[in-house]
């Protein structure tokens, strides 16, 4: 049976809660918009929280907290890490919140995000919107950021195999990155990449996610995330829908809408959702197996409209 209710989490008094008996969210509200929290009712949190940044508010600096966020992409070293420190106004909606954060000063960006959680089972549905409220036109992208939890592996499908002469995917690679990186794998149809404890370094890769999706398998678990990606749409980074980083402290999915020309007033959406599977262990780098456990699974696909 759902319910909300207003928690202190991790030292954020306000915080939201949202649970139907099988999975639950929290979502901070002095801080973000961030869903700190999600996973079994009761059980281990899917998502890495910064133990350093636990219960802090203010502040002029940016700071990770950990959980999932909204971004305006493309990444930039002053407008992307505009603080999210300052509470949120909340409003409620069937299901869940929209949590709203003041406009970004320097930008003039509006975040507000909408989460919203099935009456049973696990989806989470997650509408980010971007607002210029500045008094120029602006082309963003909405950057929707889940960062998981330690110890995992990613998974990230490839479009099923058609025959022609010409190219028909990409993979885009961040200056840090390298192809003979121990952490990432290419098996078959997926990409593979393992978050380590023991990295030495960061790595980061993008591509178009045709399928629309991208899984981690983590503690016996499998978190799946779902986005849309529209053909012909003019995504960043070469042409990204999908990108995914790791250090040595976590692993970061992260989903993008097109970009966007915003007038003064206009706004950019982008949604996701969210499924966790309990007692699916890691099937090996094989793709057979691979393919083997996905299958088992129901098909990744959206429940909302476009």
């Amino acid at each position: 049976m759902f319910s909300r209710e207003e928690i202190e989490y991790g030292g954020w008094e306000g915080c939201i809660r949202l649970t139907n008996g099988t999975v639950e969210a929290v979502l901070t509200t002095a801080v973000g918009p961030r869903v700190i929290r999600y996973g079994l009712a009761g059980g281990a949190n899917e998502l890495f929280e910064d133990e350093a940044d636990r219960g802090r508010t203010g502040g002029e600096e940016w700071r990770l907290y950990g959980g999932h966020r909204l971004w305006h992409s493309p990444e930039d070293r002053f407008r992307t890490y505009q603080p999210d420190n300052r509470p949120l106004a909340v409003r409620e909606i069937p299901g869940g919140a929209a949590l709203r954060q003041p406009v970004e000063e320097a930008t003039g960006i509006e975040k507000e995000l909408e989460v919203t959680l099935a009456p049973s089972g696990s989806r989470l549905t997650l509408l980010h919107r971007l607002t210029n409220r500045g008094p120029w036109p602006v082309e963003p992208a909405a950057w929707a950021i889940t960062v998981m939890a330690p110890g995992g592996r990613e998974v990230i499908p490839q479009p099923e195999p058609a025959e022609g002469l010409l190219p028909d995917r990409l993979l885009a690679l961040w200056p840090y990155s390298r192809l003979d990186d121990p952490r990432l794998v290419l098996a078959g149809r997926f990409i593979l990449l393992r978050q380590d404890g023991q990295a030495a370094g960061p790595i980061k890769l993008g591509l178009p996610n045709y399928p629309g999706w991208a899984g981690y398998f983590n503690r016996g678990r499998f978190f799946r995330k779902l986005h849309r990606h529209l053909p012909g749409a003019r995504y960043p980074d070469f042409g990204c829908s999908y990108e995914t980083y790791a250090n040595a402290a976590m692993l970061e999915m992260e989903s993008l809408s097109p970009l966007v020309p915003l007038s003064p007033g206009d706004s950019v959406e982008h949604r996701e959702e969210w499924e966790l599977f309990p007692d699916v262990p890691f099937p090996g780098s094989e793709p057979g197996p691979i393919e083997e456990t996905l299958a088992a699974l129901p098909p990744p696909e959206m429940t909302t409209p476009v």
